[in-house]
């Protein structure tokens, strides 16, 4: 497995595995009124953090483990993470202009970060799913 390929499994697993621990956090802290008046700062800001030192250390894991294979991209790869971050980005855009439709409407603030903080765990998983494929199955 190349190393591009083992990064966007990392980034897939913990994208999914933050977003799902931010929304338990906030589903189990909130009290009996709406959910958009659930304490979801602290969480968000937690689980952001911690995906992103996982994200560090795993990219430094398989470094060192990858270091006998080599780390130099060739232009597949290359191709493959142009690709990638193409399929990622559409979601980052599409976040953006929910978030921004929110908050022309005047939503809570609550809503509007939580469509943004989707929109980012969407463009990492995705785009990772499109890495994969790729390497599983070859461009055309």
């Amino acid at each position: 497995m190349a190393f591009e390929e083992k990064r966007a499994w990392a980034l897939g697993i913990i994208s999914l595995v933050g977003y799902g621990v931010y929304v338990v956090l906030v589903l189990t802290g909130r009290a009996s009124g709406p959910l958009s008046d659930a304490p979801y700062i602290g969480a968000m800001l937690w689980t952001i953090g911690f995906g992103i030192v996982a994200g560090i250390a795993s990219g430094i894991w398989f470094g060192i483990a990858s270091r006998n294979d080599g780390l130099q991209a060739d232009e597949r790869d290359q191709a493959i993470a142009r690709f990638g971050d193409h399929v990622g980005q559409s979601f980052v855009v599409i976040g953006g202009i929910s978030a921004m439709a929110l908050a022309m409407l005047e939503a809570p603030y609550f809503w509007i970060a939580n469509v943004l903080y989707l929109g980012f765990v969407l463009s990492a998983v995705l785009g990772s799913m499109a890495k994969i494929a790729l390497y599983r199955r070859g461009m055309l």
